[in-house]
């Protein structure tokens, strides 16, 4: 007999629930850009931060983009925003601002791009 067919529904916990219905702070306060480093200030009480807190201290250890570290949890980018804002406000994590260069890219690359998906 076959096996059945596995298929990924994503996460079990649904997003609603990690922020436990709370809304993330304003986009303008975490870009995606932005970058989390985790501030290796030892968390006092572990059982006051979920599991994707302490991912997000994980991921932290080296500067990263929002935006990819949303993609390596598979979390939407407001729940990550939520999460983060946690932890900067326990002094765990700060934010940095993205470069002014990955806000404003030059036209030339933005031109390479537009072939580059015309091509495809």
């Amino acid at each position: 007999m076959d096996e059945p067919e596995v298929i990924d529904d994503g996460p079990v916990v649904r997003p609603y629930a990690l922020a436990k219905g709370r809304t993330p702070p304003p986009a303008t306060v975490y870009d995606m850009l932005a970058h989390l480093e985790a501030t290796g200030v030892p968390v006092h009480d572990p059982g006051e931060l979920g599991p994707e807190h302490h991912h997000l201290l994980a991921l932290g250890h080296t500067p990263r983009p929002l935006v990819e570290v949303a993609a390596d949890l598979d979390l939407p980018l407001g729940v990550i925003r939520l999460l983060l804002h946690d932890l900067v406000i326990r002094g765990l994590a700060r934010v940095h601002p993205p470069d002014p260069a990955a806000q404003n890219p030059k036209v030339a690359i933005l031109q390479e791009v537009i072939k580059g998906l015309q091509a495809l």
